[in-house]
């Protein structure tokens, strides 16, 4: 019976240590049965097929090994949007839609056109604006298997058009006169890495994590380079970690002191978004 099957595959993935054993347990299951939680609930004392049975425990091992669910099922919510994702790209992270809202504010009070998300990852961030605002994306990722799988995020959304994708070194290889760089850079020091769970060390892309010794050196290679492609009156946006607010704002105001900055704090009270108005 599905109950009882839920009930063991829990009690399974609390023994290895996963966090929400339960929710990843339901999760898998509709998954696998193409059904929501609610059906779950209501049929409860069914049996599934044993095909069915089968790819669930298979999907279970690999979350007891602490692979992430949005890998496992090969999707993750972001910003209202279902995106497809796998060990290439980061996974998208509910702190990363206030980078998204900022953005879309600015684009509604300023009438900003011309964007580059660098970074691009899973497209969530692009594609989330692109949706959401009538605008020109130019989304960047060194990575050509990111850009492959942000593609085909932007083709399930059909917001192909609005976007371009270049794969590119940061910022290398653009020009200027740009209204808004929106990115999620590596901000994760290299030491603290090591301390995460083992969903985000193990699983997830090194180099979309690594801020390198003090992690900000990504970051303040992208501040260095901002100030030759936005345009007076443009807009950085930037996610950063929650406790590099202060440093962050003096590196900014190093490369371009004429801009205006501030840091945003996320619900939680902590330093989430720097946001430069140049």
């Amino acid at each position: 019976m599905i109950k009882e099957i839920i009930y063991n595959a829990t009690k399974h993935l609390k023994q290895h240590g996963c966090d929400t054993p339960r929710l990843d347990a339901e999760v898998i299951l509709t998954h696998v049965l193409k059904q929501n939680r609610a059906w779950l609930y209501i049929h409860s004392n069914d049996s599934i097929p044993e095909k069915a049975c089968h790819q669930f425990q298979k999907y279970i091992h690999r979350r007891a090994c602490r692979e992430p669910v949005a890998y496992i099922i090969g999707t993750r919510a972001f910003f209202g949007l279902l995106f497809n994702v796998s060990s290439t790209v980061l996974i998208p992270r509910p702190e990363t839609e206030l980078l998204v809202e900022t953005a879309l504010q600015l684009i509604e009070q300023k009438k900003y056109t011309s964007i580059i998300d660098m970074g691009t990852g899973s497209g969530c961030i692009a594609i989330s604006l692109a949706v959401n605002a009538q605008v020109k994306i130019i989304a960047t990722d060194i990575s050509s298997f990111a850009l492959y799988m942000a593609k085909h995020n932007a083709i399930c959304h059909q917001v192909m058009d609005k976007i371009t994708f270049v794969q590119s070194d940061l910022l290398t290889g653009l020009t200027g006169n740009i209204d808004l760089l929106v990115t999620n850079p590596p901000y994760i020091t290299t030491t603290e890495i090591e301390t995460l769970a083992p969903e985000v060390k193990t699983y997830e892309p090194r180099m979309a994590l690594n801020g390198f010794d003090n992690g900000v050196v990504i970051i303040e290679k992208i501040l260095k380079q901002a100030p030759h492609i936005i345009k007076k009156g443009g807009t950085l946006i930037m996610e950063i970690e929650s406790q590099q607010g202060e440093h962050v704002l003096s590196l900014a105001y190093e490369y371009a002191s004429y801009a205006d900055f501030t840091v945003k704090q996320d619900l939680a009270g902590h330093d989430r978004v720097l946001v430069g108005l140049f």
